[in-house]
């Protein structure tokens, strides 16, 4: 989403980095750009004339005057104040000292308030919690049955009424229902309206002051731009928020919404969705954002999405297969397949430092992680398991099963002989045979190990 923002800001900063010496006109040119960039990113004027007033005085200050470094200086401030600007610390979901916390999701119809629900359920299981998903929307009934839907995805447990009319007697046996299961939290899917009107926004306060809720957050479309703001500013101002959940962050959407709402309201982004999939939503670090955003990578967030998608013990499994010599067509199926559970390998590359910004779009192939599977998928377990004895005429097979070209079997082949060959190396250089260094490895043709890039 920050795409644009994210190369004109990395532009202005990589210009003042190899700055040995900054003047007056050189700060007022590069707030300049930093101002329409933020601008052009459909940021609140308001927000950028504050944060451009707030970095120019940094800027100018004695420690960057008379540094030694004077562009590494400004860089800094520059993500310092970008930090600032997204919210300066993670807030995470509050806790009832009762122990049973009441999560209430507000917004407007079409941000995805119960895809929503259901990946903050996923979530807080993931962490440990026992969540209950419940529907209080009585005006759209499909909403319900979409939430139960995913609920049993998830295999969390789901309340819904409907036949009853009556949002607050919905709310009271979902209560005693989650209560009844012996779960911690309750998160309360609420109506929605295309804008916000009166009869919406009295019946959402009747829900409130009925449910008492531990955390009112409203899930705000990151693609409405601006006028995400001033509904942000209705519900805060009649019900009172605690947060938001930013949706729909992978789209095309320029990023004013996420870089203005904090400051506006004064309320902090607790998790932002990145896709439509219920594992598509990510706790919001404004220091990770920051660094996406100024093309410095973001290796925590790596990791998490690593630990989080990648079978450790699998993993475990195929590494001693691949330096015991016996790696197979078997182990790089699962190699793939774990690589693709990470989701777009432009976001996973865009997360390494070094490469956040470099990587284009015309780079990444992501089908070939796709054509790779569906040719070993197309194998007998014999073939997988003993790939010398592909000849011609099964290669010719499994080109027609799996609707790709001998040409694309063979560079697969390729590639695991190139990968189990390296780890042959590998293994001898460790058991102290091996006479050569890693430099002299066969290089990897068609991509590292048939990896989209």
């Amino acid at each position: 989403m920050f795409e644009s923002l994210s190369s004109k800001l990395q532009g202005i900063t990589a210009k003042m980095r190899k700055s040995a010496r900054v003047t007056d006109q050189d700060i007022k040119d590069m707030m300049k750009e930093i101002r329409m960039a933020l601008l052009e990113a459909d940021v609140n004027y308001s927000v950028v004339k504050t944060f451009v007033a707030d970095m120019t005085e940094k800027c100018k200050g004695a420690d960057v005057m008379k540094s030694l470094t004077p562009g590494q200086q400004i860089v800094k401030i520059v993500h310092e104040s970008l930090v600032e600007l997204l919210g300066s610390t993670s807030n995470k979901i509050a806790v009832s000292p009762s122990g049973f916390t009441v999560i209430m999701l507000y917004g407007l119809q079409g941000a995805g308030k119960t895809t929503t629900a259901a990946k903050l359920a996923r979530i807080l299981k993931s962490s440990g919690k026992k969540p209950m998903l419940m529907s209080v929307d009585v005006h759209r009934p499909a909403a319900a049955k979409q939430l139960e839907i995913l609920s049993e995805k998830i295999s969390v447990p789901c309340f819904i009424r409907p036949d009853e009319k009556d949002a607050i007697k919905i709310a009271k046996e979902g209560i005693e229902r989650a209560r009844y299961l012996l779960c911690d939290t309750l998160i309360v899917d609420t109506a929605g309206r295309m804008t916000v009107d009166e009869e919406l926004m009295t019946e959402l306060c009747e829900l409130d002051v009925a449910v008492k809720p531990t955390e009112r957050l409203l899930v705000v479309d990151a693609m409405i731009g601006q006028e995400a703001v001033s509904v942000a500013q209705t519900f805060e101002e009649r019900i009172g928020l605690d947060g938001f959940i930013m949706t729909k962050l992978d789209g095309d959407a320029r990023g004013g919404a996420a870089l203005s709402i904090r400051q506006m309201t004064g309320k902090p982004i607790k998790y932002i969705c990145v896709g439509e999939k219920v594992e598509d939503i990510e706790e919001y670090h404004p220091d990770r954002m920051a660094n996406r955003i100024l093309g410095m990578g973001d290796v925590v967030s790596l990791i998490e999405k690593a630990q989080a998608n990648i079978n450790e013990e699998e993993a475990q499994k195929t590494m001693e297969r691949l330096m015991s010599n016996s790696f197979d067509l078997n182990d790089m199926l699962s190699q793939f397949e774990q690589i693709r559970k990470m989701g777009s390998m432009k976001d996973v590359l865009g997360m390494v430092p070094g490469i956040s910004g470099k990587v284009k779009e015309e780079d990444i192939d992501e089908s070939i992680l796709d054509t790779n599977m569906a040719i070993i998928r197309s194998m007998t377990k014999k073939e997988r398991r003993l790939p010398n004895i592909l000849n011609a005429n099964r290669r010719k097979r499994i080109a027609a099963g799996s609707g790709t070209t001998v040409q694309q079997v063979n560079q697969l082949i390729r590639q695991y002989e190139q990968t189990a060959d390296m780890m042959k190396r590998f293994s001898k250089m460790s058991k102290g045979k091996g006479k050569g260094k890693m430099g002299g490895f066969p290089p990897m043709r068609g991509g590292m190990g048939g990896f989209p890039f």
